[in-house]
């Protein structure tokens, strides 16, 4: 099976000498995982992004998804949020073995996609109520990341540019610092809690047997407020203007806040560090930050 050339790339620029080795070892791992669990496989799906994701079933014709991955903590993470989950709004996990990077799931069917949902209320509600099957308090001995991990992203930028933001706007990193401990210290102790940590239109889909599901927790410890904020950056319309977008963000805010039952502004507030975060990352990752960093600006107006 030929890995797709793009999900190679990213893999051995991600990973470095340690994918380049787990690209040459992977035509043995699939061949165990058939092995293992008696999988027909089919090829992978398409736009991968870090991880080798195929569809299949078994020897019983369950349909499943195998997804294969170089073994690190965002992985090992996943597993242990589905394992929280237990198919209680999100995808089950049937066997895994995260030492070697390896998840067997249930395949959702037909699987569509929330971003197919035309009508803003109805997916932003769908979205809601899938938020609150899944949280949980964590564990006693959890090994989830939290938020302030996740924040060391602006302490990596900072010492990139002795103290400085580099090409990023001062005043939107100053902003973004200040409000992350103006959050966290106005949060309730007992609102830290396990979430998805990527809850967006295309990681919710459509099951026949369990309505909406979720698929590819990344598992994060913190304030239930920041997981509307992933969803608030996805399926934007490509040509709409700051004023259009600025309407919509408001609209989901509005609806999100009702559902949830937190206030408006401090999901505002969450959803431009979110922004901002995610410029950072993709800055990290060598992409361009410049759209992440015009829709921060937007949201900033906004908490």
């Amino acid at each position: 099976m030929r890995v797709p050339e793009d999900l190679r790339e990213t893999i051995e620029q991600v990973h470095g000498d340690r994918g380049i080795e787990w690209l040459a070892g992977l035509p043995g791992l699939l061949q165990d995982c058939r092995n293992r669990w008696s999988l027909e496989l089919d090829p992978p799906f398409k736009d991968l992004s870090y991880n080798l994701v195929l569809p299949g079933k078994l020897s019983d014709g369950k349909a499943i998804v195998l997804k294969l991955g170089v073994p690190c903590r965002e992985l090992t993470t996943e597993c242990a949020a589905l394992i929280l989950f237990d198919g209680n709004g999100a995808v089950r996990l049937l066997e895994h073995d995260s030492a070697r990077g390896i998840l067997l799931m249930e395949r959702v069917t037909p699987g569509t996609p929330l971003s197919e949902v035309q009508r803003e209320r109805e997916a932003t509600t769908v979205a809601a109520k899938l938020m609150k099957k899944l949280w949980h308090v964590p564990p006693a001995d959890h090994l989830f990341p939290s938020l302030a991990d996740w924040f060391l992203a602006f302490t990596r930028l900072r010492k990139s540019f002795s103290g400085g933001s580099g090409a990023f706007p001062h005043g939107l990193i100053t902003r973004a610092e200040h409000l992350f401990d103006e959050l966290n210290e106005t949060a309730p102790a007992e609102a830290c809690l396990v979430l998805h940590g990527d809850l967006h239109h295309a990681n919710i889909l459509f099951s026949s047997k369990e309505e909406w599901l979720a698929i590819d927790p990344k598992g994060v410890v913190g304030d239930p407020g920041y997981e509307v904020a992933p969803f608030m950056l996805n399926r934007l319309p490509r040509s709409a203007s700051n004023a259009e977008l600025a309407k919509l963000f408001n609209q989901r805010l509005l609806i999100f806040s009702e559902e949830l039952r937190i206030d408006k502004t401090r999901l505002a507030c969450w959803a431009f560090f979110h922004a901002v975060l995610s410029a950072l990352w993709d800055w990290e990752e060598g992409n361009e930050p410049y759209k992440t960093i015009c829709l921060a600006q937007i949201l900033e107006r906004l908490s």
